[in-house]
């Protein structure tokens, strides 16, 4: 399993504290930023990620800002991810379990580490249930080709 990883200005500490969990759980992963703690934009972290992660340079990304909203955002633009915003333990459990989720969006102002690192664990180690859930996410996905193709007709 390939991980990488992003933060802006807001998301730092967190970043840190779930790189060091990568780390524990022998987990490889890639630190995309940011080092600053002036303000940066949040879309020059989290498409880069959303990118990657959609084109198979890693299985799962992980991004953080203020309140994860902006990041959850746009990673979702980006065809073939399903970013989730989570803020608890059930949620992360059940967005991979459903909807097959490829990018955990988190708020270090809304969480606190221990909470990142427990949401981050379950989130890794649950896996897609599939059977009635798998044809949503195909509903999705078509939904998203049919979106490009009539897009590229104009």
């Amino acid at each position: 399993m390939k991980v990488i990883i992003a933060s802006d200005h807001g998301g730092i500490n967190i970043r840190k504290e779930i790189i060091n969990l990568l780390g524990e759980m022998s987990i490889i992963y890639e630190d995309l930023g940011c080092e600053c703690s002036s303000s940066v934009d949040y879309p020059d972290y989290a498409i880069p990620v959303a990118k990657r992660v959609a084109n198979g340079e890693a299985d799962f990304g992980i991004l953080i800002c203020g309140t994860g909203i902006g990041m959850s955002i746009a990673a979702n633009k980006v065809k073939g991810i399903r970013c989730a915003l989570v803020h608890d333990v059930f949620s992360a459990k059940m967005t991979r379990e459903h909807n097959d989720t490829n990018i955990l969006a988190m708020g270090e102002r809304v969480i606190g580490p221990g909470l990142a690192r427990e949401i981050t664990k379950t989130w890794l180690t649950t896996q897609f249930v599939g059977g009635r859930h798998e044809n949503r996410i195909c509903k999705i996905t078509e939904y998203e080709n049919v979106s490009e193709s009539s897009l590229e007709r104009k």
